[in-house]
């Protein structure tokens, strides 16, 4: 008895006043959201207050990303096809690349001190440089023609000439006769395409070349990563905005994930077709846009 004086009773009394102290703030969760604040517990308040908060910074995370829809990602993921097919036959046919330009920019670097080092060679250094001037040309091209840096089908955006725009250049390429020339203009149809479609709603997309796709992609899953990991990987230890942040994070991947497959399906595409056709083979993504600006435009009237 003396035992259960000195030590059960302040345990028992303990434990039931912390499960009383339990259920009150239970009640006061689910009692009348009008009563006044002078019979509510602070403690409760408090937690509320928090709870409030993490809700409305959650509903602020998942505000900052908004999936496109559809047919929009469709669109981007076929852009990405065509500029994968088109680089895979432009090496195979001419032996530069014509979908990106940083590669260009280091060769004209690399040709400059060559020059002040007694190697002059000024073929290569003109090519690159008829290059990037290309693909600048055809964003330029792209931003006279769209007036805004999103995805905006409809209103005054011409993404109808654009694309016309975009398999004429192709078309060209193939017939003139000098690959120096044909490579410059297959270039000015990427620098166009990929002027395109630059952003939407929050999440950089480029159609013409994946090392950002692939960049956000590995801090997009790196984010995820390390929120699990504060966690031991369960979701259920997540709270409200951990949750939010994981969703948005994965509606990204939705996206990218598909834009970086879409530009490798279309390079091996062309690799093999180039074989068969040749340069010839740069009808197919030529096709494929026209196909596309010429229903829009028809749409749009």
């Amino acid at each position: 008895l003396a035992l259960f004086c000195t030590f059960g009773l302040p345990c028992c009394t303990w434990s039931l006043l912390s499960f009383a102290t339990t259920m009150s703030a239970a009640e006061v969760q689910v009692a009348d959201p009008q009563c006044a604040p002078m019979q509510c517990d602070p403690r409760v308040a408090q937690v509320e207050s928090i709870s409030t908060e993490m809700q409305q910074r959650a509903s602020a995370t998942r505000s900052t990303f908004k999936r496109p829809a559809v047919w929009v990602m469709a669109f981007g993921w076929s852009l990405a096809l065509c500029a994968g097919f088109v680089n895979a036959v432009a090496f195979r046919s001419w032996g530069v690349f014509v979908s990106h330009v940083t590669g260009d920019t280091t060769s004209i670097g690399m040709h400059i001190e060559g020059y002040h080092a007694g190697r002059v060679d000024f073929f290569p250094l003109g090519l690159s440089v008829a290059i990037l001037s290309s693909f600048l040309c055809g964003a330029f091209l792209c931003g006279m023609l769209i007036d805004k840096n999103q995805v905006h089908f409809g209103g005054k955006s011409f993404y109808g000439i654009a694309l016309v725009g975009n398999a004429t250049l192709l078309v060209v390429s193939i017939l003139v006769p000098r690959h120096q020339l044909s490579a410059c203009f297959a270039a000015m149809a990427c620098g166009l395409q990929n002027a395109m479609c630059t952003s939407h709603f929050g999440a950089i997309v480029r159609t013409t070349h994946v090392t950002g796709t692939i960049t956000d992609i590995g801090s997009t899953t790196g984010r995820m990563a390390m929120i699990f990991l504060r966690k031991g990987f369960r979701l259920s230890n997540l709270n409200v905005v951990e949750r939010a942040e994981v969703a948005v994070d994965a509606r990204k991947l939705l996206v990218l994930l598909p834009m970086w497959l879409s530009y490798l399906v279309g390079t091996v595409l062309g690799a093999y077709l180039e074989t068969v056709f040749d340069i010839y083979a740069l009808l197919l993504p030529a096709f494929v846009t026209l196909s596309v600006g010429l229903v829009y435009m028809f749409f749009r009237q």
